[in-house]
């Protein structure tokens, strides 16, 4: 599994970076908009800083508006990523996008049929959101399993990118369940090594080789 950061700020970016384990980064236009200055160059920023897949989110909600911000966000770096909405305008979208060979990340899919009508079409990455059915008493769970059993029934190229994680398990079970990519918020990046006996493991230690050598 790979990791992506989601989050558009460059000093959370530069932090996980220094853990090796950064594959790229997801942005979407509420993160953005959290930072100062021009988003182009932010992008731009993030794409020469991490050197991966970084996903730019559309603003338009009509096709041929999304295909030209589409466009001009392909411009920016070849490691950017169009993040466009799995509605039909999305789709009609991804269409062009794909015709014209620009990466995609469809957002915000909710139901199996959404991932296997981007997965046909061509899309570069899907994105389930995880935490936000959760928060409605769904199992989120029960549509990555269903998306991985259709795309592995078909041998779509699509990578399954599990997005709006909550917590550690989530990436826990989303790994075992064979998601290609986790998009992890710093909160939760921050917790994924964490365990309590590592720390008194460690404490242990150190204490034992005080007190052997004085």
């Amino acid at each position: 599994m790979k990791f992506f950061i989601d989050t558009a700020n460059l000093e959370e970016i530069k932090r996980f970076k220094q853990l090796g384990v950064l594959d790229g980064v997801t942005t979407n236009p509420s993160l953005a908009a959290r930072e100062a200055g021009d988003f182009r160059q932010l992008i731009a920023d993030i794409c020469e800083l991490v050197q991966g897949p970084v996903s730019a989110e559309v603003l338009a909600t009509d096709a041929d508006r999304m295909f030209a911000e589409a466009r001009e966000l392909a411009t920016i770096s070849p490691h950017v990523v169009v993040k466009l909405p799995t509605t039909r305008e999305g789709i009609r979208a991804l269409a062009r996008c794909v015709d014209a060979g620009i990466r995609t990340n469809m957002t915000l899919v909710f139901q199996p049929l959404q991932a296997l009508i981007v997965a046909r079409m061509g899309a570069t990455y899907v994105s389930p959101f995880l935490g936000r059915l959760d928060d409605i008493g769904h199992d989120s769970m029960d549509l990555l399993q269903a998306i991985r059993d259709i795309y592995d029934n078909y041998d779509f190229m699509t990578e399954i990118l599990a997005a709006s994680l909550r917590h550690p398990l989530h990436v826990v079970e989303a790994a075992r369940i064979g998601a290609d990519v986790a998009t992890l918020p710093p909160a939760v990046f921050d917790r994924l090594l964490d365990h309590p006996l590592t720390d008194i493991g460690l404490q242990r230690f150190l204490a034992d080789w005080k007190k052997a050598r004085g």
